[in-house]
């Protein structure tokens, strides 16, 4: 699992060379060696503001950007903590609804270090205590942290307690460390569930729900599921939300494709379902309203990437899953401009096979590209998953702007474009896009 991070401040890069000096070396999941840090810190965990804690294959992130846009909305902040992130380490961290500063990321990473001192560290755990850290130190009126990687023995789920749990759509993704099976992968997303928190989820089909409700019923959390407990879908231009409490009629996502309606409608549902931030109807549409989540299906704007394609549409998507790939191929099929040529890269760790199999049907043509320091898919392997899936046109190009210039002369007459270029399989791929076209996340 590849997660490191460089920065533009010399500060912040002069802690992070320290920190890759003395990790561990690849992320593991466990918590024995956390504890131990945390320990030395002071326990900023039981020191921070009241928690919404968030798990799940696919859109959290996006779940947790509801969540925060509405504790704003209400006139309320909010400290939130997500990975991975897109272009700077301080996307990670925002503090009473704003991103740390270099000064403060530099003196919080500083701190966290020095507390190691002889033992070992990994860069989630100690971005995770850092975090922590910093969220002891600062008042607000919640904190939102986003699961690192599956829930029960995930870094974030040291924290004792929460306002409310969620749990977002389950697929199956980092088997290495969550198994095989999805039934195995649920019950480790069902472990971030607290003493008698509500634990807030989707509508899941049976082999899911069981070891969801074993998890809960072990620390006498009770389950609230969408479409018993609670329910929303779109009608018209509304999202409609309904549980015991009422009914609300809620605008649409502006985050692209129907799965955004599930996530608006899971953070509702666990704001509905706490009771001691009043979060009123207004500010929660206000909330959905104000929602942006970089590289989830993302429309791309005029940049040093996008010019020199300047009739096509680029859209930037970091999925790297099956069921993440069902989403962006629902939203190419009924919502994008013909054709769609993707540019694709992916880590060696994913199941591209399945990925490919699934977004080939809506593709005109594909090429394939490395990223660029980490451990990737070959690109020529790419293209021929996607050739086997019946791709017509693929490709390999050696970096995006090689990928990018091959569309335009490829693609029609006078290297012009006119359909979409998607750019997808990866959330470091995106990153790289997105600081390539100078679109920083802030």
């Amino acid at each position: 699992m590849a997660d490191f991070a460089t920065s533009d401040s010399p500060a912040v890069q002069a802690q992070l060379d320290r920190l890759n000096s003395m990790t561990a070396g690849q992320d593991k999941l466990g918590r024995a060696r956390l504890r131990r840090l945390l320990d030395r810190l002071g326990s900023p965990e039981r020191h921070m503001p009241p928690a919404f804690h968030v798990a799940g294959t696919n859109g959290k992130g996006s779940v947790c950007t509801y969540l925060r846009e509405a504790v704003a909305a209400a006139g309320m902040t909010a400290h939130v903590f997500t990975s991975p992130h897109l272009v700077r380490l301080n996307e990670r961290i925002r503090i009473a609804n704003r991103l740390v500063s270099d000064e403060e990321l530099a003196q919080l990473l500083s701190d966290t270090l020095d507390a190691v001192g002889d033992d070992e560290t990994t860069f989630f755990e100690a971005t995770t205590a850092a975090t922590f850290l910093a969220f002891s130190r600062h008042s607000a009126d919640a904190s939102l942290i986003e699961v690192g990687i599956g829930g029960r023995l995930d870094a974030t789920n040291v924290i004792p307690s929460a306002l409310a749990c969620g749990i977002a759509q389950i697929g199956i993704d980092h088997q290495e460390f969550l198994g095989e099976t999805i039934e195995e992968i649920a019950s480790e997303k069902a472990g971030i569930a607290k003493p008698r928190t509500p634990l807030v989820t989707l509508a899941y089909p049976p082999a899911i729900e069981a070891p969801i409700a074993a998890a809960a019923a072990s620390c006498e959390a009770p389950v609230l599921a969408q479409g018993k407990h609670w329910h929303s879908h779109i009608s018209g231009e509304k999202l409609h939300y309904r549980d015991a409490r009422g009914e609300l009629e809620l605008p649409l996502p502006p985050l692209a494709g129907a799965h955004q309606a599930d996530n608006a409608g899971l953070a509702i549902a666990m704001l509905r379902h706490q009771d001691q931030l009043d979060i009123p109807p207004e500010a929660m549409a206000a909330g959905i309203r104000a929602a942006r989540w970089p590289a989830r299906l993302q429309t791309l704007g005029d940049g040093p990437l996008t010019v020199t394609l300047p009739d096509a549409t680029f859209l930037l998507d970091g999925a790297h899953n099956a069921d993440a790939a069902r989403a962006i191929a629902a939203y190419l099929r009924d919502e994008v401009r013909k054709p769609v040529h993707a540019i694709v890269g992916m880590l060696a760790s994913k199941d591209a096979e399945s990925f490919l199999r699934i977004l080939a049907p809506e593709l005109g043509g594909i090429t394939a590209i490395p990223i660029t320091g980490y451990d990737f898919r070959s690109p020529f392997d790419l293209a021929m998953l996607a050739q086997e899936g019946g791709v017509k046109t693929v490709g390999t190009a050696s970096s995006l702007d090689h990928a990018v210039s091959k569309i335009g002369k490829d693609g029609r007459p006078g290297d012009a474009f006119y359909g979409t270029v998607l750019i997808t399989g990866s959330l470091y791929l995106a990153g790289q896009v997105l600081r390539l076209n100078r679109e920083i996340p802030d």
